[in-house]
């Protein structure tokens, strides 16, 4: 049978392709995979001839059981590999028989033998496959577990950072820093969760699900406005792990739109003008976040001569008088202002609010 081990592959292959939809021809990857798996079997049943060894030795027995597992992975059930390794048996019992009679007259007892040799090696195939299966709902099972109980502990917020940090490790999560939420209709959990995978958690809640995704490419604006358009999504601020809770009641507050992604990054001044004091203390830290890094001495009289600027419309002179300080000093902090703010003094929405925000300071 070996000469023909090569076109059994290809009929097999291309069986499985066109009679089990989940194997259909398409995709590069499962085909690969289909033809690795079936050239394994065929040089596994061959090399079993004329010995006592197991049916399956680790090594061989590993390849069905990540079959199996694949197709959990994939949400599927274990049917179609199953319907998969049924049609094999049929065409290596066919091709056993060719080869069989190609030597001379085959008797009846020798195809039975050769019909029971193929029934329990495939037999030996599903039962590695199944275990496959069986072990990964198992697993994923447990994953889901811990990514609800990562998400609880985020939406709960006062959570100690070890508990945190240990429940974030369970999922794969090294390091647990800043986390964007999303809102989403609760029947949108599901895809959220497909589509995230390690990168994010999903809490489902009664009247919507929130996605707590990681810092990281995925959970960038761009990204975000792209995959999640027409989904109703509302992105609260990113902001650390511990004011997840915080983040996620500003977007609370944010109606969503079912054709847009609505970002609450953009709605800040005005939930901090309908008294949102949260709001407020997220805006403040955007707008003054370049300045962050300053002495305090240095970074106080550069915020009075930008509260003072802002108010007098730019009036050097004015500003001067008002901090009784000298105009070539008004100068200097404003070139300092201009190279950490950069662009944001002439642009009037970044200028609003950082006026909004100079006001409510002490």
């Amino acid at each position: 049978m070996r000469p023909r081990v090569p076109a059994t592959v290809s009929a097999i292959a291309d069986a499985i392709a066109g009679g089990v939809p989940a194997f259909a021809a398409g995709d590069a990857k499962v085909a690969r995979d289909v033809r690795a798996a079936v050239r394994t079997a065929l040089d596994r049943f061959l090399d079993l001839i004329g010995t006592d060894e197991p049916a399956l030795p680790p090594r061989i027995r590993e390849v069905f059981v990540a079959l199996g597992a694949a197709e959990a992975r994939e949400d599927r059930g274990p049917e179609a590999l199953l319907t998969a390794l049924r049609l094999a048996s049929r065409l290596m019992l066919r091709t056993a028989s060719e080869a069989l009679s190609d030597l001379g007259p085959v008797g009846a007892g020798a195809l039975i033998d050769l019909s029971d040799a193929v029934s329990a090696f495939i037999d030996e195939l599903a039962a590695a496959s199944t275990d496959g299966f069986a072990l990964q709902v198992r697993e994923l099972a447990g994953e889901d577990d811990r990514r609800r109980q990562l998400a609880e502990l985020l939406l709960r917020g006062n959570a100690p950072a070890d508990t945190v940090a240990a429940a974030a490790a369970r999922v794969g999560w090294r390091t647990i820093g800043t986390v964007v939420p999303v809102l989403l209709p609760r029947d949108q959990a599901r895809d959220a969760r497909f589509r995230y995978g390690p990168d994010g958690v999903v809490a489902e809640r009664e009247r919507d699900a929130v996605l707590l995704l990681r810092d990281g490419p995925r959970a960038r604006r761009e990204q975000l406005a792209d995959a999640l358009r027409g989904r109703g999504a509302v992105v609260g601020p990113a902001l650390d792990w511990a004011r997840v809770p915080q983040s996620v009641r500003l977007a609370e507050l944010v109606s969503p739109d079912p054709a847009d992604v609505v970002f609450v990054d953009d709605r800040l001044a005005s939930l901090a003008l309908g008294g949102e004091t949260g709001a407020l203390a997220v805006l403040a830290e955007r707008r003054l976040a370049p300045l962050a890094h300053l002495r305090p001495t240095q970074r106080e009289s550069l915020l009075a001569t930008l509260r003072s600027w802002l108010r007098h419309w730019g009036s050097r002179a004015d500003v001067a008088a008002e901090l009784y300080v000298h105009p070539q000093t008004v100068s200097y902090r404003l070139k300092r202002l201009r190279e950490l703010l950069g662009d944001d003094l002439d642009d009037p929405t970044a200028r609003f609010e950082l006026m909004l925000v100079l006001a409510s300071s002490p």
